[in-house]
């Protein structure tokens, strides 16, 4: 193959490529998704899931979720108290978070 086609190639495959997170929302997909979680669980349940719920829906071990709670928190996305159950709180729009799957 020619340079010039290869560089065309890498170009178009760069422009369709599916971004592993969403540019605007400043969250990965898996992080949408416990965010999408959260604030949904919080709005039918009215009080925020342990990290016990989210172990269940996810089906993840207890240091997986604790691990998103720590990165969500420091990334700024979420609100939480430490030591204290049922402390978190989403801190982006709802609207910027994707479907629950």
């Amino acid at each position: 193959m020619c340079i010039g086609v290869v560089a065309f190639l890498d170009t178009k495959m760069s422009q369709t490529a599916v971004p592993r997170h969403s540019s605007h929302a400043g969250f990965t997909e898996k992080q949408g998704q416990y965010l999408a979680f959260i604030h949904t669980y919080t709005k039918i349940n009215g009080r925020p899931p342990a990290e016990a719920d989210m172990q269940r829906y996810f089906r993840v071990t207890p240091p997986t979720v604790h691990q998103m709670v720590i990165n969500l928190d420091r990334r700024g996305l979420i609100e939480r108290i430490p030591g204290q159950p049922r402390s978190i709180r989403v801190l982006v729009s709802p609207d910027t978070l994707p479907a629950l799957k």
